[in-house]
């Protein structure tokens, strides 16, 4: 197995890993990404993301997609945006090899935090990441506002 930066050329295989772990989050249906948006948001002058993957008899197995943030407390972090194995292939040892890639690269860019989302659902998750000395946060809870209500707050203002 091999783990190495992802490519453009890597983004089908991506988008395929991404709908997957929607199906497994029971959400299947909420992936509106396309390769189109990967390639443009992870490969231009700016990106918004990068990956690392992992590779198995040149099949792409395995992604973990990240992106640097900025904490007022912390200052440089690192987001971990998805970890994702395909499910026939998960007990290859992928999913620890990307996640050791992810801790990595924040030892080496010197991130003061590395965070990441985790379903409460997801006990085996859970026990791993906690396992690895990771802290699940008990207190806090995650806050989205989507399409619909970014527009119905809009129209708010604008009344």
């Amino acid at each position: 197995m091999i783990i190495r930066k992802g490519t453009i050329q890597d983004m089908p295989a991506v988008l395929a890993l991404i709908k997957e772990l929607a199906e497994f989050e029971k959400e299947p249906n909420a992936v509106e990404v396309t390769v189109s948006d990967l390639e443009r948001d992870g490969f231009s002058n700016t990106p918004l993301f990068q990956t690392f993957v992992a590779e198995l008899d040149n099949e792409i197995i395995g992604v973990a997609l990240y992106y640097y943030r900025y904490s007022t407390w912390k200052g440089k972090t690192i987001h971990l945006e998805d970890l994702v194995v395909k499910e026939d292939k998960r007990g290859t040892g992928a999913g620890f090899a990307l996640y050791s890639q992810i801790i990595q690269q924040g030892h080496q860019e010197g991130v003061k935090r590395i965070e990441w989302n985790v379903l409460d659902w997801n006990t085996h998750a859970i026990a791993f990441y906690e396992k690895s000395g990771a802290n699940i946060l008990q207190d806090w809870k995650v806050v989205q506002m989507n399409k619909e209500g970014i527009t119905h707050f809009i129209s708010t203002l604008n009344k």
